[in-house]
Parts: C-alpha cells; structure tokens; sequence
C-alpha cells in the first residue's frame, strides 16, 4: 500500500523543492528565516510602526540592519513602507496580506520557543563537555 502511495507522489521540482540547492525559493526561505526578519515580521502583525519603533522594541538589532533587512521584506512585498508628506517625512511599516500569513506560524514558532526555551537550554547544558 505504502508503495502506490509513493508512486503516486510526483517527484520533487528542483524549481519548487526547497531541499534542492537549485531551488529559487531557497533565497526567500533564507531571507525571512534570517535572524532578524522573524521578529521583524512578527512585531509589526501587532500594529504598523515607524523605524525607529521598531528598533527600540527588537533589542540589540543596529540601524543599518534593521534598514537592511526591512528594504528586503519589501522587496520580496511582505512589508508596506508608506511615507507621509511632512517636515521630516514620516515613514512607517506595516504588513502587507502576505506578510500577515507568513507572520503567523512565525508566532507560533516564537511561542515554542517560549514553551519549550528552557528544556532545550537544559539540554544544551547537559551537552557541554566538562572545562
């Protein structure tokens, strides 16, 4: 039975397969699971924010890589940059509707995290060999 099933499976597209190396989408998995782009995204599916908003609530990320990493989401149209007409313009950032779905299991995956940070930090410390 198991063998039908298998057979059945059409065979992995190296243009839609991101365990192939060949795969364009493995530049998008790696932009949005970088180490910034995660929190990034998941922040600003609270509500839009302005730069420097986002940098005070993403501790330790510098300017030049929040400015970086938000020119990427909205390239690849997961962020919204919307400028308003003042002196100086007012910009600020908000999720696009594909920003929203992808924001979303990225949440999910924060949550584990916080489930479950300790009982892997147990394990880590468990792993180290003695100095």
């Amino acid at each position: 039975m198991r063998e039908n099933l298998e057979a059945k499976r059409p065979a992995p597209d190296r243009h839609s397969d991101l365990f192939h190396s060949d795969c364009p989408g493995r530049a998008i998995f790696d932009d949005i699971t970088s180490r910034w782009a995660p929190l990034i995204l998941v922040k600003l599916a609270e509500s839009p924010l302005r730069f420097y908003e986002l940098r005070d609530h993403i501790g330790g990320i510098s300017e030049k890589v929040l400015s970086e990493k938000l020119r990427l989401l909205t390239r690849d149209g997961l962020v919204d940059r919307s400028v308003e007409p003042a002196i100086p313009p007012r910009v600020s950032y908000a999720l696009t509707d594909s920003g929203h779905s992808l924001a979303k299991p990225l949440r999910q995956l924060m949550r584990w995290v916080a489930d479950n940070g300790e009982t892997v930090l147990a394990s880590r410390s468990a792993a180290r060999p003695a100095p």
